[in-house]
């Protein structure tokens, strides 16, 4: 009798811990493919859609017919993209809330698309003025609009994955609790019996942890940015901080010494205000390119955010070394660009710190630039960067 109930016991946990994992493979699915793919095709639209509005502005500027056709092909194909996106995700289908955000995005993308067809028009008129205007006015503001609902549709997606990722937590710490209560239970009938199927359950909870830790990474990974700038292609401060904090490792075991130059873009927000955010985001695009051009292939270039920029000299001899850097910085960034027709004056200020010398450890190198980097923009250190004594 006693043998019966064991078998049944163990029956029992081989069809709880088998019905729990399909539980959790099937939530695995939904986060791994299903939202992870949403995601992704709102952030293909979110670029597609921005290329088209950019197309458009440099067909507004250019004055040769060429040029124009070409900007108005590239400005088919970003339409084409923001189609098929927007197709794909309705195929993949909706829930209720889900539907009426994509209803409004529909109504939205509709109108852009009458306004962007009206400024074409007035293109092909040679009415320039009058489809700028409209531009700046209508089609631009619908845009960031627009976007902005793209962006809210993904944090609901990422806000599904969330939940889905707690429902996950909580089939675990029920299968982990009825595995523990029946093995128990094994063990009073059956000793050997019972130790071979805890020894089962044991391996089953293994693999149901390393799943957890699996989606823990997943999730992570999905709150963090990508390894380098989608503006400009730099570094992000997640992969910066990581490269730093290598070099002082290596440096600290070796003798050597690392050099931050923290760059800030002086009056970077009056570009902003006044030519407006395309015109911001090429001028951090022009800036990241001298900034790259500037520095040594083992140095390292990332943007931290805003106009912040920050780079990673390795092994320099001592502080001349940053100065130099940053002098050299300075005079490739420091100069006179025209964007969008407009002519833009980028200046920057450029603060350096030195392991060992003005810190130990990443943060306080990063805390030790910043503060080098304002004292250059109000004036202090300014004239000393500009008559370096072996210019």
């Amino acid at each position: 009798m006693a043998f019966v109930v064991l078998i049944a016991l163990i029956c029992g946990l081989a069809l709880n811990s088998l019905l729990q994992l399909r539980a959790l493979c099937s939530q695995m699915t939904t986060v791994v493919e299903t939202h992870n793919r949403k995601i992704d095709l709102i952030t293909q639209t979110q670029v597609a859609s921005h290329l088209r509005t950019d197309s458009l502005f440099r067909m507004v500027l250019a004055g040769d017919p060429f040029e124009r056709d070409a900007y108005f092909q590239e400005f088919n194909r970003a339409g084409f993209l923001v189609g098929s996106g927007r197709n794909a995700l309705r195929l993949m289908g909706f829930t209720a809330d889900e539907q009426r955000s994509f209803d409004a995005q529909t109504r939205l993308v509709n109108e852009i698309e009458a306004i962007q067809g009206q400024v074409v028009d007035l293109i092909n008129a040679d009415r320039s003025p009058d489809a700028r205007r409209i531009l700046l006015q209508q089609a631009i503001p619908n845009q960031a609009a627009f976007n902005q609902q793209l962006a809210d549709m993904r944090t609901l997606y990422q806000q599904a994955n969330l939940n889905a990722l707690r429902r996950v937590k909580q089939s675990y710490q029920r299968t982990f609790s009825y595995t523990l209560a029946f093995s128990i239970a094994a063990i009073a009938l059956a000793l050997v019996i019972a130790w071979r199927t805890l020894r089962k359950a044991r391996l089953r909870s293994q693999v149901i942890r390393e799943q957890m830790v699996e989606l823990e990474h997943s999730r992570a990974a999905l709150r963090e940015e990508a390894t380098h700038d989608a503006l400009t292609g730099l570094a992000n401060r997640r992969l910066f901080y990581d490269r730093l904090h290598q070099a002082v490792r290596h440096a600290h075991r070796y003798g050597n010494k690392v050099g931050i130059l923290y760059v800030d873009l002086d009056r970077f927000k009056d570009i902003n205000d006044r030519h407006g955010h395309h015109v911001g985001d090429a001028v951090l695009t022009e800036v990241a390119k001298r900034l790259t051009s500037s520095i040594r292939d083992s140095d390292s270039a990332a943007r931290l955010g805003g106009d912040e920029f920050v780079v990673l000299l390795e092994e320099v001899q001592g502080r001349e070394d940053c100065l130099a850097a940053a002098h050299k910085i300075e005079q490739a960034i420091n100069a006179d660009t025209s964007f969008y027709g407009f002519d833009i004056r980028i200046d920057a200020s450029v603060g350096h710190a030195l392991y060992p010398n003005d810190g130990t450890d990443e943060d306080a190198l990063i805390r030790a630039a910043d503060a080098a980097m304002y004292r250059v923009k109000t004036g202090c250190e300014s004239a000393r960067q500009q008559h370096l004594p072996f210019q």
